[in-house]
């Protein structure tokens, strides 16, 4: 069974993330393709390090060809903006990765990008998903990889320079070079060390690297850069008296920071930083667009600019969208991933790195000074996430309760709306919680945002206790 979700199609590796499905889905694309006209134009495929991935890509790219559809196929592992970024600059209509993100190393899965390079909607990737359960094994036509090389229908391709190139002309690299930061480089087994360490060095910052080696199980740690995996990090900053740690995720589109001091900071301190960097320093001027488990620093920012901020459901396609209609200028999520207008229409790791950097050396303060700087001038906000697994029959229960019933605890403070645009997120004058099921694994998410952690984390425990889940933080 073949499921898309918010991030793309994730899988158990063996399970649901088989041969047949996986030629499914490419069958799926291609038919959709050949009746849209664009079959010989053709789509590019690329995949990351993880188990099968290389393996993954090929049965995918072997029913495209034998559907009648041109493969350019990138032929080293690499980032999903790095293919995003060429579906765009190459004019294709269509493209795949073959990643599960930060997921646990046991999945790996499919996402696909449309014209301009931008993540697949949902009224995409619905019609691909129908029609690849549809679809009978033995109805797919294949044709063998080399054959198909050999041919000319696959195309070996490698569009690193390119999409580099394009990050660098961002960057204000004589900046870098002046303050030369050193910089300590996490890639968690994942893909993003070749191209950071090119961008990087071209701007002359000193480099170490840890972590840098393949390995499919990512170090038996999940590849998702948050403060309990970035450890590590943490104490190879302090060791090398480094001005800053960044951390990829296993396919490079979120990126996770640690500062001078050796102290995580939040995905959502790095994208209210980025975007006052953007509208004091640079002097740009737009909006900003967040998901709805997203920081509100972003509206006090915005609204101290005389901008907006836009709310979206979770999944970066809906930021993506918005972020086109409303001419925005930075667009991001609280689980680290984010993009500025003028580069890709989704998320990149490698980017947003290479600016934070950018950003040090033009302000020249410390980071942990410029994170201190931005609760004095806007105010505290602090966030607690919770997840909690749950099984098909709690998850139908809580989302009776929440959803039809739409019954809500006693949280002890005003209310002042309630938004069921993607899960039930209960605003507060002075703070806002939400309960949403993931996209991508059998999960349910809460997370609350208040001016203490402890005010916070009582949020999430009263919901809990609402609907009867464990629950083991800290008030």
């Amino acid at each position: 069974m073949v499921e898309f979700g918010t991030g793309g199609w994730r899988a158990v590796i063996g399970d649901g993330f088989t041969r047949e499905n996986i030629q499914r889905v490419a069958a799926a694309l291609a038919r959709r393709m050949a009746a849209e006209g664009v079959a010989e134009e053709g789509l590019v495929i690329g995949y990351d390090r993880r188990f099968l991935s290389r393996e993954a890509a090929i049965w995918f790219s072997e029913a495209a060809v034998g559907e009648g559809i041109r493969v350019y196929f990138v032929n080293l592992s690499c980032p999903t903006p790095q293919v995003m970024f060429t579906v765009r600059h190459m004019g294709l209509h269509y493209g795949a990765m073959v990643t599960a993100s930060h997921n646990p190393a046991i999945y790996n899965g499919i996402k696909l990008f449309t014209h301009g390079g931008r993540d697949a909607v949902e009224a995409v990737t619905s019609v691909v998903q129908e029609e690849a359960n549809a679809l009978a094994v033995a109805s797919i036509r294949t044709q063998d990889f080399d054959a198909a090389r050999q041919a000319g229908r696959l195309t070996f391709i490698d569009p690193r320079d390119s999409y580099l190139d394009s990050i660098l002309a961002q960057i204000d690299t004589a900046a870098i070079r002046r303050r030369r930061p050193r910089v300590v480089l996490d890639p968690m087994f994942g893909v993003s060390l070749t191209g950071l360490q090119t961008i990087l060095y071209t701007a002359r910052c000193d480099i170490d690297v840890i972590n840098d080696r393949h390995d499919a199980f990512f170090g038996r740690h999940l590849p998702a850069p948050n403060p309990e995996t970035l450890v590590d990090l943490q104490a190879a900053v302090r060791d090398h008296s480094a001005d800053v740690g960044i951390a990829t995720d296993g396919d490079a589109d979120r990126l996770g920071i640690i500062d001078e001091k050796g102290s995580y900071v939040s995905a959502n301190e790095v994208l209210a930083l980025l975007y006052q960097y953007l509208l004091q320093h640079k002097g740009w001027r737009g909006a900003a667009v967040r998901n709805i488990a997203t920081t509100h620093l972003l509206d006090r920012i915005a609204a101290a600019y005389g901008q907006e901020c836009i709310e979206v459901p979770v999944g970066f396609k809906h930021i993506s969208s918005a972020m086109e209609a409303h001419d925005a200028l930075i667009g991001g999520e609280s689980s680290g991933g984010l993009t500025v207008r003028g580069h890709i229409a989704g998320k990149d790791g490698l980017y947003a790195a290479s600016l934070l950097v950018e950003m040090l050396s033009v302000t020249g303060e410390p980071l942990s000074r410029l994170v201190s700087g931005l609760y004095e001038r806007y105010g505290q906000m602090r966030m607690a996430e919770y997840d909690f697994p749950l099984t098909p029959e709690g998850k139908e229960a809580i989302r009776r309760t929440v959803m039809e019933e739409k019954r809500l605890p006693d949280y002890g403070r005003p209310i002042e709306r309630v938004s069921y645009m993607d899960g039930c997120k209960v605003y507060f004058p002075d703070g806002w919680i939400i309960i949403r099921f993931s996209g991508t694994e059998p999960r349910l998410r809460v997370f609350a945002e208040a001016p203490t952690l402890a005010e916070a984390r009582a949020l999430v425990r009263t919901a809990a206790d609402f609907l009867g889940l464990a629950f083991d933080g800290e008030d």
